[in-house]
């Protein structure tokens, strides 16, 4: 999922922010508050597999069609975005019912690495699916994450445990971009390879004294008598 710099609104967020949230809300604000974006190796190639999935296009075969870079948008959740790919299935053919019309979406995500513990691409995932049922007027039932590394896709069942997760996922996230604050430091294994652990300096908010002796330095380098 990606999205460009151009809304519809100045308080439409991100797709893309809901992953940041619920992997670090520090990260998030860091990157929506701050605007501090700094890649990585793994930033890096992410981007490099959403350049392909983000290829524009649409492509046809029996009972499918296929769009990719599809941009997406909910009002209701204040929320935009660029879907990698969705998927739209011949309903009929899905029920081999012939008289069936219509299609059923069916979102997928591409991502680097292989599946990974934490379900924050699936709620990602099932954001996307709330976009496409509030502008289409179609349920979306399910939906996949692809995971490039494996080169195997993980099929989503979008369940009512998993929407509510998302909606509130999406208002925990309004409401820390609402409160204009930056979360405080909190070292986590995940911050092994975070692309912002140089400018977030967790390691130096873990212990108390070495967060004072770091604030009382950046202090006195700020506010020090300039040296003749």
């Amino acid at each position: 999922m990606t999205q460009s710099d151009d809304t519809e609104g100045d308080d439409l967020v991100p797709l893309s922010a809901i992953n940041a949230y619920l992997y670090c809300d520090r990260r998030a604000a860091l990157r929506h508050l701050d605007a501090l974006h700094v890649h990585n190796e793994h930033t890096r190639q992410g981007d490099i597999g959403h350049r392909r999935a983000d290829k524009m296009g649409v492509e046809r075969r029996p009972g499918v069609r296929t769009e990719r870079g599809l941009w997406i948008v909910s009002q209701r959740l204040r929320l935009y975005g660029r879907a990698d790919l969705v998927e739209f299935h011949k309903r009929s053919k899905l029920t081999g019912d012939r008289r069936a019309k219509g299609a059923v979406p069916y979102p997928v995500e591409y991502k680097r690495g292989r599946s990974r513990r934490w379900n924050n691409d699936d709620v990602q995932l099932c954001a996307q699916a709330l976009c496409l049922e509030e502008m289409l007027g179609e349920p979306v039932p399910a939906g996949a994450v692809y995971h490039a590394l494996s080169r195997k896709r993980r099929e989503v069942p979008f369940s009512d445990i998993l929407r509510a997760e998302t909606e509130a996922a999406i208002a925990g996230l309004h409401a820390l971009l609402a409160s204009h604050a930056v979360p405080p430091a909190v070292l986590k294994p995940r911050c092994r390879g975070c692309s912002l652990r140089g400018h977030c300096l967790p390691e130096a908010f873990a212990h108390p004294r070495r967060a004072e002796a770091l604030a009382r330095d950046l202090f006195s380098a700020h506010y020090s008598d300039p040296q003749p």
